[in-house]
């Protein structure tokens, strides 16, 4: 079984903080590692949205019961896809992606048919 646990607007001026909330209380039944991997990977893709495009986006947390996982989508209005270790806003950024890579079990990028991009990832929260 898979459920939309949440379906927010990304939008400049959000706070993380209450985003954070958002995911612990739609997550509640995830052990705490499993949930701070979910968060951290979130906070990555919702901040490169903020950072790295001229609009703003859609967060979609779907929860996979058995086995379990939880896939984050992110859409925003940039055609330009994420960049591996690399930030143009400056040499101590650009590594959220290799945090994204190291924390999920896949991610990627897809097009939205000229409208943007998805960008997803799916953390395995079955193991301990």
């Amino acid at each position: 079984m898979t459920a939309l646990v949440l379906d927010l607007a990304v939008q400049r001026g959000m706070a993380m903080s209450a985003l954070r909330r958002d995911l612990t209380t739609a997550l509640h039944e995830l052990g705490e590692d499993h949930l701070y991997d979910v968060q951290l990977v979130v906070t990555e893709l919702v901040t490169n949205v903020l950072d790295h495009t001229p609009g703003s986006g859609r967060l979609r947390i779907l929860h996979h019961v058995d086995p379990c996982a939880v896939t984050i989508e992110v859409d925003d209005e940039s055609p330009v896809e994420p960049v591996y270790g690399r930030s143009r806003l400056g040499e101590h950024r650009g590594r959220g992606i290799v945090v994204v890579d190291k924390l999920s079990r896949d991610w990627g990028c897809r097009s939205r048919d000229g409208s943007g991009k998805t960008v997803f990832a799916l953390v395995d929260c079955s193991g301990g």
